[in-house]
C-alpha cells in the first residue's frame, strides 16, 4: 500500500492544477445540486420491531383522518391573580384565538375548544387548547409557526399568561456559530503547531472543502433518501474533525520529508506513502464504526452514520490527493521563517529534546506507576456510569426561557406532571367476539393502577374494530413510575388477549422514548461486539501484532465508560450544572452511548494509528522497542496533541447550544477525546508498550503468513527507493532543519 500511495502522492503533486480543478468542480456541482433540490422535509422516525412502532401503524391504518405523525400544540392559558378561565371575558379571548387559529393556515387539521373537551383544570386557573396539524412538525411552514405565535401574543394583551407546548414550534438548532468557533479556535492551534500560516491554512482549506463536498451532497439527496437535518449536521460535525486531523498528518509529514532535504515531488510522494497510510486505516476504523450503527436497526440511526461515514471518506481522499497537491503550489513556504532559515545553517550538535521526547523518557523510566496513574483515574471517573439512567429529552429539559418548558410547567402545575406525556393504548378488537367489553375491561384495569391520574373512554374508529383510550400517568414522562405504567398496561394486555382475543398495544410519545431507549440499550453490546472486532482484525492487520489491537480496544472502553461517568455526573447528578448551564437534570439521551461509541472509537483509533505506526516503523527499521516509543513520540506526540486539541475544539463548541441534547452530544464527545488521546494514548499505552518490550509486536508465524501485508511503516517503499541513512523515521538522525522543526 505504501508503495502504491507513494506513486499516488508524486502523480498528485505533478498534475497538481488538475487534481485541484476536479476537486473544486466536485464541490461546484455538489453545490449546485444541494442549491437546485427541493427543501428537505423530515427524515421519518420509526422503531422497526417495537410494539410502539407496531401501533402506530396500526393507528394510521384503522385511524387515516386522526394524522398519527402530525405536528401537535397546546396552547396554555393561565388566568391572572383572583380569575378563573371561566370567566366570561377569559372564555372569549380564548374562543376568539380558537377561531384565529383555525383561519391562520391550511396546515391545521383541528383544534379543540377547552371549555367542551375537559381542558380545564379543576381550580379553573389553567386551561389549554389542543391544536393538531396535517403534517409532521419538519413541515409546518414558517407562516404556520408564526401564525401560532402570533396568536399567542395577542392573547397575552388581554392579561392571560400563554404559553406554547408540543413539537409545533420546534425547529433544528442553528449551530453556524459554535462552528466557527471550533475552526477558530483549530487555526489558532495550526498555526501554533506549524509555526507558518501556509501550513495552518492546508488543512483547514481542505476540510472545508470536504465538509462543503459531503453536506452539500446530503442536502441534494436529502428528500430522495429521505435524510433528516441532523444527519448534514453529524457529518459537518465529524467532517470536520477527521478532515483538519488528516491533513495535518500528511502537511506534517511533508515538512519532516523536506527537513532530510529532499525535493518537494519526492517529500510529498514519501508523505502520502506514508503517512497516508496511517490516514486509510484510520478512516477506515471510522468508517467502520459509523456505518456499523445500521446493526441498531432504526433507520434514521443508520442514514446518519452512512452519510457520516461518506463525508470521512471524502476526507480520506482528499487528504490523498488535494494535500499533496496544494503542497505543490505551496512548495517550502510551509516551513515558518525561522525553521527555513535554521534549515539552512548548520546545526550545533545534539538538539534539545522536544516536550514529546522527554514525557516518552519519562514514562520508559516509570511505566507501572504511569499506567496505574491512568487507570484508577478513569476508572474513579467512570464510577458514576453505574448509575447511568437512559430516557429522551422532553419539552421538561429545555431551558426555562423557552416557551415549550414554561407550557411545560403551567400543565404540571395545573393538570398534574403526567399530564405532559399522555398514553394512547390501542385495542384492535378484530379477533374479539365483544370488542366494547374487551375496551371496557382495558380501561377498568388501567384505572384501577395506583400511578395513573385518568383514563379517557374507549374511542372507536368507524369500522368498530379499533378503539383508543388516552391514559394520563401521575409522574412526569421520563420518571421511572411513568415507566413502570407502561409494562404494568403491556402485561394486562397480555391477559386481556388471552381472555378475549383483543388485542393491547401501547404508543404516545413516552412509549415511543420508552421503546427507543429499550431497543438501544439491547443493541449497545452487539454492536460493540462488532466494531471493536472488526477494528481489531483491521489493527491487527496494520500493526502485525496481537498485543497491540488488543491494548487499543481495552483502553479504548476504559475511556467511553469514563466520559459516559462524566455525562452522568453532569447531566444527570448535576455537577458542574450551573457552569455548563444546565438548568433541568435527567435521563441521559438513550441515543448517547451507543452514538458515544461509534463516534469516538473511529476517532480514537486515529490517535491509536498514527502515534502507534510511527514506533511500529521505528522498530521495523532496526530500533529497539524503548527507542522506538521515543520515536514516536518525537515526531508524533506534538501533531497528535494538536489534532486532539482542534477535535475537542469543534465538538466542545456544541455545549453553548441552548438544546440540551445537543449540548450533551458536545461535552460527551469533547471529554471522551480528551480522555482518549490525553491520558489512554499519551499515557496508558506507552506505559503498556514499555512493559511489553518486543512482546508488544509478536504474531504469531502463521498468522503472520495468512496475513495480508499492506506495509504501512513503508518498508517496502524504503527497499525500492533504495532509502539512505538519516532518512525520517530512522532515529535520533537528520539535519539540522528536521532537529529544528522537532524542537519546535
Amino acid at each position: 500500500m505504501a508503495t502504491f500511495l507513494y506513486k499516488l502522492g508524486r502523480l498528485a503533486f505533478r498534475r497538481r492544477r488538475y487534481v485541484a480543478l476536479v476537486w473544486v468542480a466536485l464541490l461546484a456541482l455538489a453545490g449546485f445540486g444541494a442549491a437546485s433540490a427541493s427543501t428537505s422535509t423530515s427524515s421519518s422516525f420509526s422503531i422497526p420491531g417495537t410494539e410502539a412502532q407496531k401501533a402506530f401503524d396500526l393507528m394510521e391504518q384503522r385511524f387515516p383522518d386522526a394524522a398519527a405523525d402530525g405536528a401537535t400544540a397546546r396552547v396554555v392559558f393561565k388566568a391572572p391573580d383572583r380569575q378563573k378561565m371561566t370567566d366570561p371575558a377569559n372564555k372569549a379571548e380564548v374562543r376568539t384565538l380558537i377561531a384565529d387559529l383555525k383561519s391562520g393556515s391550511d396546515q391545521i387539521a383541528s383544534v379543540a375548544d377547552p371549555y367542551t373537551g375537559n381542558a380545564v383544570s379543576k381550580n379553573g386557573t389553567t386551561a389549554y387548547v389542543s391544536v393538531s396539524y396535517k403534517v409532521n412538525s419538519m413541515e409546518l411552514t414558517d407562516a404556520t409557526r408564526d401564525s401560532l405565535e402570533k396568536v399567542g401574543d395577542e392573547a397575552k394583551d388581554s392579561g392571560l399568561t400563554v404559553e406554547i407546548g408540543g413539537d409545533a414550534l420546534q425547529v433544528m438548532p442553528e449551530t453556524g456559530a459554535t462552528e466557527i468557533i471550533g475552526v477558530a479556535i483549530a487555526a489558532v492551534v495550526l498555526v501554533i503547531t506549524f509555526g507558518s500560516l501556509i501550513a495552518a491554512g492546508l488543512p483547514l482549506l481542505t476540510a472545508l472543502i470536504g465538509v462543503g463536498i459531503g453536506v452539500s451532497t446530503i442536502t441534494a439527496l436529502a428528500n430522495v433518501l429521505d435524510l433528516g437535518s441532523t444527519t448534514s449536521t453529524l457529518a459537518m460535525m465529524i467532517g470536520l474533525a477527521v478532515g483538519i486531523d488528516y491533513a495535518l498528518f500528511i502537511v506534517s509529514r511533508f515538512r519532516a520529508e523536506l527537513a532530510e532535504g529532499r525535493e518537494r515531488e519526492e517529500a510529498a510522494g514519501r508523505a502520502v506513502g506514508t503517512a497516508g497510510s496511517a490516514v486509510v486505516f484510520a478512516g477506515l476504523t471510522v468508517v467502520i464504526a459509523l456505518v456499523g450503527l445500521a446493526v441498531v436497526n432504526i433507520p434514521m440511526l443508520s442514514k446518519m452514520g452512512f452519510a457520516a461515514a461518506g463525508t470521512v471518506a471524502i476526507a480520506v481522499l482528499i487528504a490523498l490527493t488535494l494535500v499533496p497537491a496544494l503542497l505543490g503550489f505551496a512548495g517550502k513556504r510551509v516551513h515558518g521563517r525561522r525553521a527555513r532559515k535554521a534549515a539552512e545553517q548548520p546545526s550545533a550538535g545534539e538538539p534539545k529534546p522536544n516536550m514529546g521526547t522527554r514525557w516518552a523518557r519519562f514514562v520508559l523510566r516509570r511505566p507501572v506507576w504511569v499506567l496505574l496513574a491512568g487507570v484508577i483515574g478513569l476508572g474513579a471517573v467512570a464510577v458514576p456510569a453505574a448509575s447511568l439512567e437512559m430516557g429522551l429529552p422532553d419539552d421538561g429539559s429545555q431551558p426555562t426561557s423557552t416557551t415549550q418548558r414554561r407550557a411545560y410547567d403551567l400543565l404540571s402545575d395545573g393538570f398534574g406532571p403526567g399530564f405532559n406525556g399522555p398514553l394512547l393504548v390501542v385495542v384492535d378488537t378484530a379477533g374479539s367476539s365483544d370488542g366494547k367489553a374487551a375496551a371496557k375491561r382495558v380501561s377498568d384495569e388501567i384505572g384501577h393502577n395506583p400511578h395513573v391520574a385518568a383514563v379517557t373512554p374507549a374511542a372507536f374508529n368507524k369500522a368498530g374494530d379499533t378503539a383508543m383510550i388516552t391514559v394520563v400517568p401521575k409522574d412526569r414522562p421520563s420518571s421511572a413510575e411513568t415507566e413502570d405504567v407502561v409494562h404494568e398496561i403491556r402485561d394486562a394486555g397480555l391477559r386481556v388477549k388471552s381472555d378475549t382475543g383483543a388485542e393491547v398495544l401501547v404508543t404516545g410519545a413516552t412509549a415511543m422514548n420508552i421503546d427507543f431507549s429499550q431497543k438501544m440499550n439491547d443493541a449497545l453490546l452487539p454492536y460493540l461486539a462488532l466494531v471493536v472486532g472488526l477494528a481489531f482484525l483491521l489493527l491487527m492487520v496494520v500493526f502485525r501484532s496481537l498485543l497491540v489491537p488488543l491494548k487499543a480496544a481495552l483502553g479504548f472502553l476504559l475511556s467511553v465508560v469514563a466520559a459516559l461517568g462524566a455525562v452522568v455526573a453532569v447531566f444527570q447528578w448535576g455537577w458542574l450544572g450551573s457552569l455548563l448551564g444546565i438548568e433541568q437534570t435527567g435521563p441521559i439521551m438513550s441515543m448517547m452511548p451507543i452514538f458515544m461509541v461509534g463516534v469516538v472509537f473511529g476517532l480514537a483509533m486515529d490517535y491509536e494509528v498514527f502515534l502507534v505506526t510511527r514506533m511500529r516503523e521505528a522498530y521495523v527499521h532496526g530500533e529497539k522497542p524503548g527507542d522506538a516509543i521515543v520515536t514516536g513520540f518525537r515526531h508524533g506526540a506534538r501533531v497528535v496533541t494538536a489534532a486532539a486539541v482542534i477535535m475537542m475544539a469543534v465538538f466542545a463548541g456544541f455545549i453553548g447550544s441552548s438544546e440540551s441534547m445537543i449540548k450533551m452530544i458536545g461535552f460527551a464527545l469533547a471529554i471522551a477525546v480528551f480522555f482518549d488521546a490525553f491520558v489512554v494514548r499519551m499515557a496508558i499505552v506507552p506505559a503498556v508498550l514499555a512493559l511489553l518490550g518486543k512482546r508488544a509486536w509478536w504474531l504469531p508465524r502463521w498468522l503472520d503468513r495468512a496475513l495480508p501485508n499492506v506495509d504501512v511503516e513503508g518498508e517496502g517503499l524504503r527497499k525500492e527507493l533504495g532509502a539512505t541513512p538519516g532518512a525520517a523515521g530512522d532515529g535520533e538522525g537528520g539535519s539540522g532543519g528536521e532537529r529544528e522543526l522537532t524542537r519546535v
